[in-house]
């Protein structure tokens, strides 16, 4: 056993940085300990500011976002090449100050088996809430990696297989999107009734539910339903950013994801490319928007579509919410206190304090004064081993 002692830091306390600040790690447990125990060492981080590790929300960790390897929702996956994939993502995730994450599309159970390994200790990676495959229509989103349901008795029993198999999640498809042809963000899929069978599953067992929805009614199906999360919300309307007030919905923007097609659309499908450059306007303008009106955020990245990376892409949506009009402590807030809590891991991660896990980021310079110092060099702490 190993205590050691960081001391002289400036410390996120969730609304800002405090100077002079100390805590100890055990490295035995990976937790954080009072800095009042006995130390073997300390280490002075006199200038340098420290905040939990991000969490991001929005993950497919079994996809390759260069299509070389593999491609979301491609017929042709393997387990083996579908795992490699998830490893080495998860991997980089920690490069860019990830220390936690919640996929949303995996493929083979595979997220909620390496969430059983990282929780035994027996791989040095974020933790994960995982959610299997979600669930959609009869050839709905992402049809080819999901189960296909149709009605509340279809979806309630695939939602209780999910739920058996260990998913701490449930994610379903609410309208269509932008990365599969043959749909638009527009199209209602799963209905409210249909959103609302899940949830009452998910929300039975203590877990929760979250849904793509992108278009204005499918967003609004969602929030009555009673999901925990709307990923993406990119067309928003007055109605909507007060629904997700009063019901104390979340946001996960995942703004990188379109931007990513954007900035390649040379070497993407036509049919995605032009989905995505028409939402992208809406998308900033509809985060901005229910930024400004207090909605909570939680970041998220979508990381594993198209040419939307895992090794910077969590620290590059910050900056994307700032640009869209969150303040910088909202961003920060969105990848730490907010996922948590979203997350329901509000008693582990989150926030740098005693008896919750030592997983933490230590940087040179001010992030609520300018997001983008989060992509620079960081060292990255996963249970008190430095990474």
């Amino acid at each position: 056993m190993v205590n050691i002692l960081f001391e002289n830091a400036k410390l996120f306390d969730g609304e800002k940085f405090v100077d002079n600040s100390n805590f100890g790690v055990n490295t035995a447990s990976g937790k954080i300990i009072s800095s009042n125990n006995d130390f073997d060492n300390k280490i002075n981080l006199h200038g340098k500011y420290v905040l939990p590790g991000l969490i991001n929300a929005h993950t497919h960790i079994v996809a390759d976002h260069t299509g070389k390897i593999n491609q979301l929702g491609s017929p042709d996956n393997t387990v083996v090449k579908s795992t490699y994939l998830a490893l080495k993502n998860l991997n980089d995730l920690l490069k860019d100050g990830v220390t936690y994450i919640r996929d949303v599309g995996s493929i083979f159970d595979i997220d909620i088996e390496l969430a059983k390994l990282e929780k035994a200790g027996e791989l040095i990676i974020p933790g994960i809430i995982a959610s299997g495959s979600p669930l959609t229509m009869t050839g709905g989103h992402f049809s080819e990696g999901s189960y296909e349901v149709d009605g509340e008795d279809e979806v309630k029993k695939y939602a209780r297989k999910l739920l058996k198999k260990g998913a701490d999640n449930i994610k379903l498809m609410a309208s269509g999107g932008v990365s599969f042809s043959g749909e638009t963000p527009h199209d209602i899929q799963l209905d409210e009734n249909e959103l609302k069978a899940a949830v009452i599953e998910a929300h039975h067992k203590g877990r929760t539910a979250c849904a793509h929805a992108q278009g204005t009614e499918a967003i609004k199906n969602a929030i009555r339903a009673g999901v925990d999360s709307v990923e993406h919300a990119v067309f928003l309307d007055d109605e909507a950013i007060n629904m997700f007030i009063e019901n104390d919905t979340y946001i996960v923007p995942t703004l990188v994801a379109p931007w990513a097609i954007n900035q390649n659309s040379e070497i993407l499908p036509d049919f995605m490319v032009e989905k995505s450059i028409s939402i992208e306007k809406a998308h900033f303008e509809s985060i901005g928007k229910a930024a400004k009106a207090g909605v909570k955020l939680a970041m998220g990245t979508d990381s594993g579509t198209a040419m939307n990376n895992f090794n910077e892409n969590s620290s590059f949506e910050l900056e994307l919410m700032v640009r869209a009009g969150a303040t910088p402590l909202q961003a920060v807030q969105s990848a730490t206190k907010n996922a948590a809590e979203l997350l329901k891991i509000d008693d582990m991660v989150g926030s740098i304090e005693e008896n919750k896990l030592a997983d933490f980021i230590v940087i040179e310079e001010n992030p609520l004064e300018d997001i983008t110092t989060l992509q620079k060099e960081k060292e990255v702490y996963k249970k008190g081993k430095l990474i």
